[in-house]
C-alpha cells in the first residue's frame, strides 16, 4: 500500500552557506539510507531558512517480505560421526533455529550447511524515526552546535519536527523534540504554531502563510522581479549566482526592491562598493550604460503592500558601510604606496618575511625578463612593479577586504602617479585565480604574476611544504595550473627542468625531482584528453610547457583521426623491434647494405620527411605517420633479423631512425587507443 509521506525538521535561521555546501549530498544521504532499509522511492526536497522538508507521493506503508540466506562450514567440518561439532551448533544458534532445521546446499564446489530465513517486512512508521535520525546525523555543515540538554549537535537548534504518513502521524523523537501535526508559517503571517490534518494540507497552509516552500520557484520569482526593475527604470542588475543562490536560501517570501545611496560614494572604486554591498548586505549592484550607478537591490523576505520601510532601513544600513570604504579609501591615498611595515610580517616560518618574498620575487622577475625581453617595456618599470605589487597589504581597504588586494594596488598606483603598466602588473599580479579567470593582459604583467607563482613554489618546496592528498592550504597546484595557462596565452618557454634551476639560487637545497614530478602531475590534470596521449608525451622527455602542450594537441588531433588505429599498429611494431636500441646516439644507416627495393624506397621517404620544416607538430607528425605504405611494404618484404649481422641491423637502425624522429615528440607506444 503506498501513502503520502511528509518530513518537516523545523529550525533557527540555517545559514545560507553552509547549507548550500551540503546541498548536493543532502539528497543521496537520505536516498542511501532509505535503500538501507529497503524503503527506496521516489522523492524531493525542499528547503527554506527555517525548514527541511521531505516529500514523497508515494511511499511504502511497509517493506516488501524477503528472504535471507546463510551459507555456514562444510559438512564435513560440521558433522564428526553424524554427530553436529560447535561449527553446527554455533550457526543453529546464528540463524536462530534447531539444529534440526538446518539444511544443505552446494557453495564454491563443496556441500555447506545452509539456511533460508523468510523476512517479513517491517511497517513504515516503525522505521522512519531511525530513518530521520540517521539521515540529520549525517549532514554534514561544517560548524554544529549544542541547545538545551542536548549531548548532539547539530547546525542550528531544531524548534519542531512533523512527520505525516498519510493524515498519521509518525511518532518519533529528534533532539529531544516530539514529532507533532504542526508547523509554522512566515513570522508575519503568523507567529504561533498551526496546525495541519494531513500530508497534503501541508503544502496548503504554507502557501497561504505566506511561505514559498520550493527554491525554484523562489528563485524565478526574484528573477521575475529584477526584469520588472530593468524594464522599469531603464537599468541592469548584476546576478552574482553564488549571491543569488544564497537570497534564495536566506528567504521564504522574497521580493527584489531598488534601493539607492549618495552619490557622492561613487568616488570609490566600483570594486570597493560591490564588494561592500555583496559581502556585508547581499546586495546586487546596479549598472547604467555599462556603469556603475548609486543604486542597488535588496532581496527582501517581508510579507507587506508598503516596502517603503523595507527599503530606507537597507539604505540606512549600507550608508555607514559605504562611508567607512571612503575613510579608508582617502586614508589609503593620503598615505601613499609604501612596503613599510612588511618587513615584520612573516611569510612563513624558515621563508622570511614578506618583504623577503618580494626580494625573491624580484631576482626570478630579472631573469625571466632576460629570458622573454618583454617588448616595449623596461627593467626599470618591472622592478617597480614588482617592488609595490604586495604595497596594499598595509592598507586599511585590503585589511578590511583581502579580497581587494592587488586591486587597490592597481588604483593607489594610478592615483598617485605610477605608470598605467606599472598599475597594471599589480591589478593583473595574481592572474589567474581560477579556473576561467582572465589572465595577465601583457607580457610584462605575465612576468610579474609568474615571478609570485614560481617564489610561492620554490620556497615551499624549499621547507617541504609540499601539498599532499586534497590538502594545498598555499593553492601550489593553482599556481602551476596558472603557468600552464599564462606561457601559453603568451607564447613563453617555461622548461620546467632548466628554467627552475637557473631560478633556484637563493632557497634552501631540496630535491628538485619532486617539484618537476609535481609540475607534471597538473599537466596530466589539466589537459583534458585522453590521459595516455600526455604519458606519450612525457615519455619523450619534453619538459617545456610550451611544447608541451602545441605535442598533446597534436598527438590528440592525430589519435582522433580517421584510420589512427591501422596507422597505430604499424608504429607500434615499429616500436617492438627497436625497443632495445639506444636512442639517444645517431643512428647510421648504410645503404649500400640495402638487398631490397622496399628497404630503399623507405629510407628515400624518412630522408625526404625528415628534413623537411614544419609548421606545427600536427603537421610533422601527420607526414611521420605518411610512412605508413612505405612501412608496411617494407615488413611484407624485408626480414628485419637477417642471418647476416650487418644487415641485421642496418634494418634496425633504419627503422630506430623513424620512431626516433617520432619520439622527438611523443613514445606513441605508450598511447591506448580504444
Amino acid at each position: 500500500m503506498l501513502k503520502p509521506l511528509l518530513i518537516e525538521i523545523g529550525v533557527e535561521e540555517l545559514p545560507a552557506v553552509p547549507l548550500l555546501k551540503e546541498l548536493n549530498n543532502i539528497e543521496k544521504k537520505y536516498a542511501d539510507i532509505l535503500e538501507k532499509n529497503s524503503l527506496l522511492c521516489e522523492f524531493e526536497f525542499y528547503y527554506t531558512p527555517r525548514r527541511l522538508v521531505i516529500w514523497h507521493a508515494e511511499f511504502k506503508t511497509r517493506q516488501d517480505d524477503s528472504e535471507e540466506e546463510f551459507f555456514g562450514a562444510p559438512i564435513a567440518v560440521a558433522y564428526k560421526d553424524g554427530e553436529p561439532t560447535p561449527a553446527a551448533i554455533g550457526f543453529a544458534k546464528k540463524c536462530g533455529v534447531s539444529i534440526e532445521e538446518i539444511g544443505k546446499a552446494q557453495k564454491g564446489g563443496k556441500e555447506v550447511l545452509y539456511y533460508k530465513k523468510d523476512l517479513k517486512g517491517k511497517a513504515s512508521a516503525e522505521l522512519l524515526g531511525d530513518v530521520i535520525q540517521s539521515w540529520i546525523k549525517s549532514l554534514d555543515f561544517g560548524k554544529s552546535m549544542r541547545w538545551g540538554s542536548n549531548s548532539e549537535s547539530f547546525i542550528r537548534p531544531i524548534r519542531w519536527v512533523n512527520v505525516l504518513l498519510g493524515d498519521e502521524l509518525v511518532d518519533m523523537e529528534l533532539f529531544n523534540v516530539k514529532s507533532s501535526k504542526q508547523t509554522f508559517v512566515h513570522r508575519i503571517s503568523n507567529f504561533d504554531v498551526v496546525n495541519i490534518s494531513g500530508a497534503k494540507e501541508y503544502f496548503e497552509v504554507l502557501k497561504d502563510g505566506g511561505v514559498t516552500l520550493f527554491p525554484e520557484l523562489r528563485r524565478e520569482n526574484i528573477l521575475a522581479n529584477f526584469s520588472s526593475l530593468e524594464k522599469d527604470n531603464g537599468i541592469k542588475i548584476e546576478i552574482d549566482e553564488d549571491l543569488l543562490d544564497e537570497v534564495v536560501a536566506i528567504t521564504e517570501h522574497p521580493t527584489a526592491l531598488l534601493g539607492s545611496f549618495d552619490e557622492s560614494f561613487l568616488r570609490l572604486p566600483a570594486e570597493v562598493i560591490i564588494t561592500s554591498m555583496k559581502e556585508h548586505q547581499r546586495y546586487f549592484p546596479v549598472f547604467k550604460d555599462g556603469k556603475l550607478i548609486n543604486k542597488f537591490v535588496v532581496v527582501s523576505n517581508a510579507l507587506t503592500d508598503d516596502f517603503t520601510k523595507v527599503i530606507e532601513g537597507n539604505e540606512t544600513v549600507l550608508r555607514p558601510r559605504l562611508a567607512d570604504g571612503l575613510f579608508f579609501y582617502d586614508n589609503d591615498l593620503k598615505n601613499g604606496l609604501s612596503t613599510n611595515g612588511l618587513e615584520k610580517v612573516v611569510f612563513m616560518k624558515g621563508l622570511g618575511t614578506v618583504a623577503d618574498k618580494i626580494q625573491r620575487e624580484k631576482k626570478i622577475a630579472n631573469i625571466l625578463f632576460d629570458i622573454y625581453k618583454p617588448e616595449g617595456s623596461s627593467k626599470e618599470t618591472l622592478e617597480r612593479a614588482v617592488s609595490l605589487a604586495k604595497a596594499d597589504l598595509t592598507s586599511e581597504m585590503v585589511y578590511e577586504f583581502t579580497e581587494l588586494q592587488g586591486l587597490m594596488g592597481s588604483y593607489y598606483a594610478k592615483a598617485l602617479g605610477e605608470s598605467d603598466e606599472v598599475a597594471t602588473c599589480i591589478k593583473e599580479q595574481y592572474l589567474p585565480d581560477g579556473e576561467d579567470s582572465e589572465l595577465p593582459s601583457s607580457k610584462l604583467s605575465a612576468i610579474v604574476a609568474m615571478s609570485i607563482k614560481l617564489d610561492t613554489l620554490l620556497a615551499m618546496f624549499s621547507i617541504n611544504q609540499i601539498p599532499t592528498g586534497t590538502r594545498d592550504p598555499f593553492a601550489l597546484r593553482r599556481a602551476v595550473n596558472g603557468l600552464i595557462r599564462i606561457t601559453k596565452e603568451h607564447n613563453l618557454e617555461f622548461d620546467i627542468v632548466k628554467t627552475l634551476k637557473e631560478l633556484l639560487v637563493g632557497y634552501a637545497e631540496f630535491d628538485m625531482s619532486k617539484l618537476e614530478a609535481f609540475f607534471l602531475e597538473r599537466v596530466k590534470q589539466y589537459f583534458k584528453v585522453n590521459p595516455s596521449i600526455i604519458v606519450a608525451v612525457l615519455a619523450s622527455g619534453e619538459r617545456e610547457l610550451l611544447a608541451m602542450g602545441k605535442k598533446i594537441e597534436a598527438l590528440e588531433t592525430m589519435v582522433n583521426s580517421e584510420g589512427f588505429s591501422e596507422s597505430f599498429s604499424t608504429f607500434k611494431r615499429v616500436s617492438n623491434i627497436t625497443k632495445d636500441i639506444n636512442m639517444s646516439i645517431e643512428m647510421i644507416v648504410d645503404h649500400k647494405l640495402f638487398e631490397h627495393e622496399a628497404e630503399k624506397v623507405l629510407h628515400v621517404r624518412y630522408i625526404e620527411v625528415s628534413t623537411c620544416r614544419y609548421n606545427s607538430y600536427e603537421e610533422e607528425l601527420d607526414a611521420l605517420f605518411g610512412l605508413k605504405p612505405e612501412l608496411d611494404k617494407f615488413f611484407e618484404d624485408v626480414m628485419v633479423n637477417a642471418e647476416d649481422e650487418s644487415v641485421r641491423n642496418n634494418r634496425k637502425s633504419l627503422l630506430a631512425s623513424i620512431y626516433k624522429s617520432i619520439l622527438k615528440i611523443a613514445d606513441i607506444k605508450e598511447v591506448s587507443v580504444a
